[in-house]
């Protein structure tokens, strides 16, 4: 059965940092593209970060480039997401996503705010 287990959010100051994991079972990252997305009150779920697993690369939206990073350990079967210089803006509920199997995790909750 695929789950996805996001942790990492919390209450954090403009300007600060956080990192969000995403622990994957029932499949391996390794063979799979995997999405951030996000969801602020009152708005549409948005994408934020896609990383592929053919290439060692991955995009942004253009709201988060520069500021956040994608990473994978596939050894931990886990995605990370590297959150610097967090605006009030990007207060949100914060979800990993498989596209393949269009499973999402239950979210984890990002605040910026001073």
């Amino acid at each position: 059965q695929v789950q996805l287990v996001e942790s990492g959010g919390g209450l954090v100051q403009p300007g600060g940092s956080l990192r969000l994991s995403c622990a994957a079972f029932g499949f391996k990252i390794s063979d799979y593209h995997m999405n951030w997305y996000r969801q602020a009150p009152g708005k549409e779920r948005e994408l934020v970060a896609v990383t592929s697993n053919i290439k060692n690369i991955a995009t942004y939206a253009d709201s988060v480039q520069g500021r956040f990073t994608l990473s994978r350990d596939n050894t931990k079967n886990t995605v990370y997401l590297q959150m610097n210089s967090l605006k009030p803006e990007d207060t949100a509920v914060y979800y990993c996503h498989v596209p393949s199997f269009n499973s999402w995790g239950q979210g984890t909750l990002v605040t910026v705010s001073s």
